[in-house]
């Protein structure tokens, strides 16, 4: 390629979300050159294909048109996978209408040839629940847009980490009664995750789905009632009893799926009212025009189950969505000028290697638990679901590795050095802000100290009362979890844990005495205990 020569990028929003991540690697290897695009670059940066030759990431907000224009730049076509549907939007649908006006006349004045999207099925003229609305009306406006536009509409995704997928797993394998709605009546055409992913790369190469509206789905239309009893014979549950309660409402039902399952309950309610509506295909053009074979549901539930069996899920439902910087913990600025700051430092020497003790500490969470007191972590999750919160039991992606982006129980992973740093962000509800960090840090020849440091930002008197309720609860759980990891390495245990307590005079890390690596680290680590401002 000379240098006058235009590189042509192929453009996927979207792209550290379940299909999003999916898609790009199939693109990178059919040749494709990809431009990854995401509200966090540093979600981009952990996935598996983000150093291929062909890949460029791009850190893009829909809101925000000059960042949209930046991304589209050289583009031939984008894929559309956007979605506000999450925690801090209660009017999903107003920002998904923003955002997809603002990239059609974005894209209209980068002069992109084709735009694809992944929309809902549904009947537009029947009483669609407000999620299904939303994504009927950005398929509007997309395909209303100067840009030839390619509209594939599916039902349920069949696959592993998928939202869909989830809710149905847990009901199943957690509830061998379940009184239910009428929607288990509601017929639907689940579609394999596999054939979604065949079918857009697909559409990239082939004109004549071009400007086309085309509805995807698998070979059978069920109900969800004969779905949840499929799963259950290929996981090896005996049948399950489904009785339906008329008087058992959408609403009740986002709240059932909020208790019972991962899914929190902002994504619960609008999937919960869409399971009224029948989805069912309407037409099936394009299997002629990308022909492949059509998982059944039993054949796309099995393969789902072996990938979470084997620990191969690619991608979850988790991964979207922000990763909220906590600005207010940064080592830039240790007496943060926003108000106050509480931090829990604690350390314990060991006499291993920081590779040795790095293994048992990127297991935290998940089927592994905490290492201390689990009863108190599964009790702060029961909590935090009664008020409304994620609870504890989305578990993690994998039993031992992390990466920025993944969810651990009720964190978020912010930052991950390999050897040296874990910084968790807590999506637990709490009066204000909470991190959770782990430093590695060498202190003699095969003998590393472990630096455990919880920060928190309240919000008002009522962030301030929590933190000094739940402050005697540190000493046993924040101790008892250092000790723990420290005894999974098997290695010994040579001095604490002790609570370390910097002194508030440190104003940053170069007035720090020098008193060897341990208080150089714990210095650079600084806001004093209790910092306030």
């Amino acid at each position: 390629m000379t240098t006058d020569e235009k590189i042509s990028w192929i453009v996927v929003t979207g792209a550290t979300g379940y299909v999003g991540s999916r898609l790009v690697p199939m693109l990178l290897d059919s040749g494709h050159r990809v431009r990854a695009v995401s509200r966090s670059l540093q979600k981009l940066k952990s996935r598996v294909w983000a150093n291929h030759p062909n890949v460029e990431l791009a850190e893009a907000e829909m809101s925000d048109v000059e960042s949209i224009h930046r991304i589209l730049q050289d583009c031939s076509a984008a894929y559309y996978f956007v979605h506000s549907m999450n925690s801090q939007n209660s009017n999903f649908a107003e920002k998904d209408r923003e955002a997809a006006n603002n990239f059609v006349s974005a894209a209209d004045e980068c002069s992109v040839e084709r735009i694809i999207y992944l929309g809902g099925l549904g009947i537009a003229n029947a009483d669609l629940s407000k999620h299904l609305q939303s994504r009927h009306e950005v398929a509007d406006i997309l395909s209303q847009s100067k840009i030839p536009t390619t509209i594939l509409r599916a039902a349920m995704i069949i696959g592993s980490g998928s939202t869909s997928f989830e809710i149905l797993r847990y009901l199943v394998e957690r509830l061998p009664v379940m009184i239910t709605p009428r929607w288990v009546s509601t017929p639907c055409q689940p579609i394999a995750i596999r054939n979604v992913l065949h079918f857009l790369l697909g559409c990239l190469d082939n004109d004549a789905t071009t400007g086309g509206i085309f509805d995807i789905g698998g070979p059978e239309v069920l109900t969800y009632a004969e779905l949840m009893q499929i799963y259950a014979e290929e996981a090896h549950l005996k049948r399950r009893f489904i009785v339906p309660v008329p008087v058992f409402t959408p609403r009740l039902s986002s709240y059932w799926i909020h208790f019972v399952t991962p899914v929190p309950s902002y994504i619960a309610r609008p999937l919960a009212e869409g399971l009224r509506n029948p989805v069912v295909c309407q037409e099936s053009r394009i299997n002629g025009i990308l022909p492949q074979p059509l998982l059944d549901c039993r054949s796309a539930i099995r393969i789902a189950l072996e990938k979470i069996q084997h620990h191969q899920v690619p991608s979850r439902w988790t991964d979207a969505g922000r990763l909220k910087p906590a600005e207010w913990c940064t080592e830039e600025d240790p007496i943060w000028a926003g108000g106050t700051v509480y931090s829990d430092i604690r350390r314990i020497g060991v006499h291993a290697g920081a590779e040795e003790l790095w293994k048992p500490l990127v297991r935290l969470g998940g089927e592994n638990g905490w290492y201390y007191g689990n009863w108190l972590w599964w009790l702060r999750g029961i909590m935090d679901l009664f008020i409304g919160g994620v609870g504890l039991r989305r578990g993690r992606r994998h039993p031992s590795e992390l990466y920025p982006g993944d969810v651990l129980d009720f964190w978020r992973v912010q930052a991950v050095v390999p050897n040296e740093r874990l910084l968790l962000t807590a999506e637990m509800k709490v009066p204000g802000e909470a991190v959770l960090e782990f430093r590695l840090v060498k202190t003699a020849e095969h003998t590393t100290d472990i630096i455990q440091i919880a920060k928190f930002h309240p919000s008002g008197l009522t962030g301030i009362l929590y933190w000094y309720l739940v402050m005697p609860l540190h000493h046993f759980v924040f101790t008892g979890m250092l000790r723990g990891i420290a005894t999974a390495s098997e290695r010994q245990i040579i001095s604490g844990p002790e609570k370390l307590e910097v002194s508030p005079k440190y104003k940053s890390a170069a007035q720090a005495p020098k008193l060897g690596d341990v208080a150089e680290s714990i210095a650079i680590m600084n806001t004093p205990t209790t910092n306030v401002t």
